[in-house]
């Protein structure tokens, strides 16, 4: 379990403290809940998440235990190490929305073709409570030939979870290699 501390102090200068010492910074929010400022080891952050085998995963900030899901990330422009993380936490039961990895199946026709398949959303919006999201969306490509696309409309529909990406969005395509 991924174990951080509560910042006291909100300040430039105490947020650069922290990252010096190999902390990132994160909010934890949720509905109904009062936000929480808190700072992980950057290193065991990076750890946990890579590892995580569902959508959400248990931290433990001053004493209490949650699950919780990543909502946004900000990343140096240069180095592209972590700065910040909001993570919000999974309350059972409440719908909201959440961002899903999308994941191939299969090798795709077009690829003896010389074609390429280009994922163009790597993560779909759903909008579902969290014991109904599922942890990836896998599309089967194996059919696809150069010039083939699948949109939002196309994806088999999951019980209880709304696509909120507009129904005319490219997910995913077999486009021509250069």
């Amino acid at each position: 379990m991924l174990e951080g501390i509560v910042r006291e102090s909100n300040g430039k200068s105490a947020v650069k403290a922290l990252r010096r010492d190999g902390y990132l910074i994160a909010n934890i929010y949720g509905k109904g809940l009062e936000n929480i400022n808190a700072a992980f080891k950057m290193n065991e952050y990076i750890r946990t998440v890579r590892n995580k085998e569902t959508l959400a995963f248990p931290v433990k900030v001053d004493g209490k235990e949650m699950n919780v899901v990543v909502q946004a990330y900000e990343s140096h422009a240069v180095t592209g190490n972590l700065l910040h993380v909001d993570l919000m936490v999974a309350q059972p039961g409440v719908v909201t929305h959440y961002h899903v990895p999308v994941v191939t199946e299969g090798d795709a026709i077009g690829l003896k073709n010389k074609g390429l398949v280009h994922i163009a959303k790597p993560r779909l919006r759903v909008k579902a409570a969290i014991e109904n999201v599922p942890n990836k969306i896998v599309v089967d490509v194996s059919p696809m030939d150069v010039g083939d696309s699948r949109l939002v409309r196309d994806l088999a529909k999951i019980e209880n979870v709304t696509f909120t990406d507009a129904d005319r969005v490219s997910v995913l395509s077999v486009i021509k290699a250069k």
